[in-house]
């Protein structure tokens, strides 16, 4: 069993469903490889957290073209969609802040990888964005 923090907060059945549709959206373009879209969902500049193949911490900030640029060569183009399923776990701050910890299972082609990140979301104008992206294995991308 997973015990959240008290964050002094307790969610809304609105804030826990809003957020959730928001993934939905998210995991929808992300199948689809549509990374402009994935980029729409974000607010840049967009911090990244990760490690790298030598054990270092690394982070970056990055631009809505850098973003893209790199997401579109991580997801590769074309070919079928990438399905996700995942379980999502998250803290909520206040009604405009939310730590988001996954465990995913993605497939293509056939081929499953499993996923553990954490996203912070923000709230603004009535819609949720993702503002910092934290996963390990990554680190290299963020030089």
């Amino acid at each position: 069993m997973t015990y959240l923090p008290d964050t002094g907060y307790t969610p809304t059945a609105e804030d826990r469903a809003s957020l959730d549709a928001w993934f939905a959206e998210y995991d929808a373009a992300s199948g689809k490889r549509d990374v402009e879209r994935m980029a729409d969902l974000a607010v840049f500049p967009l911090n990244l957290v990760s490690d790298d193949s030598a054990g270092d911490g690394r982070s970056a900030q990055w631009d809505r073209e850098r973003f893209v640029a790199v997401m579109t060569q991580v997801m590769g183009e074309g070919g079928q969609d990438i399905t996700f399923e995942s379980t999502r776990t998250p803290v909520f701050l206040s009604p405009s802040m939310a730590v988001v910890f996954t465990d995913s299972t993605m497939t293509l082609d056939g081929e499953s990888r499993q996923l553990r990140y954490a996203d912070i979301l923000l709230r603004r104008d009535g819609g949720w964005a993702f503002q910092t992206m934290i996963q390990g294995g990554w680190g290299d991308n963020l030089r």
